[in-house]
């Protein structure tokens, strides 16, 4: 009985050290900008081992600070991503299911069209799911955890993602989110994806533009291939329609 207590009184040393130094990881980005993130490490490492898909191998990324990202930007992440940024506790346990039972839905028809696709000899295109994870759920996964999906990777985003909503506030959860996500393959960041996509700094992005980069969100890497496509251009104007209504921190 004895090693049987022992090796649990390890196991939950262990995971409270855990919890004690993403805590600490948190408190320090209230004034330190984070140098890279969990996703973006494992991604910089499949880049350099296999390049992209395009051939190329470099990594684009610039920090720049939260005035100067164009306010269009913010106005249409919040728009797409979290409407109810501002307001929720970083946690939307509503959105969650509605979502769960939307994608549900979403992925059972998308797999019947892409059957009909591919014997049309025509590439099939992933279903338009949607995410019920907040923006600060999203930035909690992207800093510190791994790409599985497991329940308790899930409730460790929940936990972080209530840690950045008590240590840190809004402007500076949304600054570094805007500074870190991804958008294309090796691009990360609002900087580097206005001078990828429009050769403008992220402060001078207009409506339309900053509509079309959120709108990518959800499937960068797919979207950096097909910028012709109809879906993009429909839902561009969708959020872009949304934006005023979106309120920022």
């Amino acid at each position: 009985m004895r090693p049987l207590l022992r090796w649990i009184g390890c196991v939950l040393i262990a995971a409270f050290a855990l919890q004690l130094f993403f805590i600490v990881r948190i408190a320090a980005m209230a004034a330190i900008d984070p140098q890279s993130t969990a996703f973006q490490r494992s991604e910089a490492w499949q880049i350099a081992m296999h390049g992209r898909s395009n051939g190329e191998r470099d990594w684009r990324q610039q920090w720049v600070p939260y005035g100067q990202i164009a306010d269009s930007l913010k106005r249409a992440v919040i728009a797409s991503e979290d409407s109810e940024f501002i307001y929720h506790q970083g946690v939307e346990w509503e959105a969650i299911e509605r979502a769960r039972q939307r994608n549900a839905r979403a992925e059972e028809i998308a797999a019947k069209r892409a059957a009909q696709m591919r014997a049309r000899g025509k590439e099939p295109r992933p279903a338009p799911l949607r995410g019920g994870s907040t923006i600060t759920q999203q930035l909690a996964k992207n800093l510190l955890l791994s790409g599985e999906r497991t329940l308790l990777r899930k409730g460790q985003e929940l936990v972080l993602a209530t840690a950045l909503e008590l240590l840190l506030d809004k402007e500076r959860i949304l600054e570094i989110y805007l500074n870190n996500v991804e958008w294309g393959e090796g691009i990360f960041g609002a900087e580097a994806a206005a001078q990828h996509y429009f050769r403008k700094p992220a402060a001078k992005l207009g409506a339309g533009e900053a509509a079309r980069l959120a709108v990518m969100l959800p499937s960068p890497k797919f979207f950096e291939r097909r910028q012709g496509s109809s879906y993009l251009a429909s839902r561009t104007a969708t959020i872009a329609a949304r934006m005023p209504a979106a309120e920022l921190p």
